[in-house]
């Protein structure tokens, strides 16, 4: 494994240096660290409306600078931990968790409209829900998906997250608030729910590679 829980470093700190060097692969997908190489990839995906309306912190339009931007905060360890989802070489989409305490964080995904309806979110999610309870050592995760997106709900259902409140929550593609079901995960219960499908596709395996350029 990459990295260990060092207790009196922050794990935004950490993804600066350590989980720079993380790559997790999946039965189909590889999660590694983005690369400023991923701007135009990103803006164009995530830039589509249909993808930033659905996020709380992704505005449309959503430009290659902005996305710059975002990645070079990632590696600053100001914007949480994330990773980029790549398919066959290609970055379909992001997942990852920004941390609340020392005890929980909030996951997050998204993946661009073509590869919609596929599994890849699930097969993502999966892979780092387990990375963030092995690692990190957090008690529970948090989720959530506003009213108007079903898609997520069987998503975070299907992970194992149970419902936990609605809350309004800011969309900066829409400029303004929508209500937003929560969901809550425990480290006891995503083992039990996630682990036994280990084998078939969440994390085959998770190792250290050279910075990427």
């Amino acid at each position: 494994m990459a990295i260990e829980h060092v207790s009196d470093v922050s794990p935004l700190r950490l993804y600066a240096g350590s989980l720079l060097s993380v790559i997790i692969k999946t039965q189909r997908l590889l999660l590694r660290a983005p690369v400023l190489g991923d701007a135009a990839r990103i803006s164009l995906l995530a830039g589509d409306y249909d993808v930033a309306s659905v996020t709380g912190t992704i505005p449309h339009p959503y430009s290659e600078a902005m996305a710059a931007e975002w990645i070079r905060g990632l590696h600053a360890g100001e914007e949480g931990v994330a990773f980029a989802i790549d398919l066959s070489g290609g970055l379909i989409g992001c997942v990852g968790y920004r941390v609340h305490g020392e005890t929980h964080a909030e996951m997050g995904y998204w993946i661009g409209k073509p590869f919609w309806g596929m599994g890849y979110a699930t097969e993502a999610s999966r892979a780092l829900i387990l990375h963030a309870f092995e690692k990190e050592g957090f008690a529970y995760l948090t989720a959530g998906h506003f009213r108007e997106n079903p898609a997520s709900a069987r998503v975070i259902t299907k992970l194992g997250f149970e419902p936990s409140g609605e809350v309004l929550r800011d969309c900066a593609a829409r400029a303004g608030k929508a209500r937003c079901l929560t969901y809550r995960l425990s480290r006891d219960r995503a083992l039990a729910v996630l682990r036994p499908d280990l084998e078939e596709s969440p994390m085959a395996s998770v190792r250290s590679s050279p910075d990427r350029k």
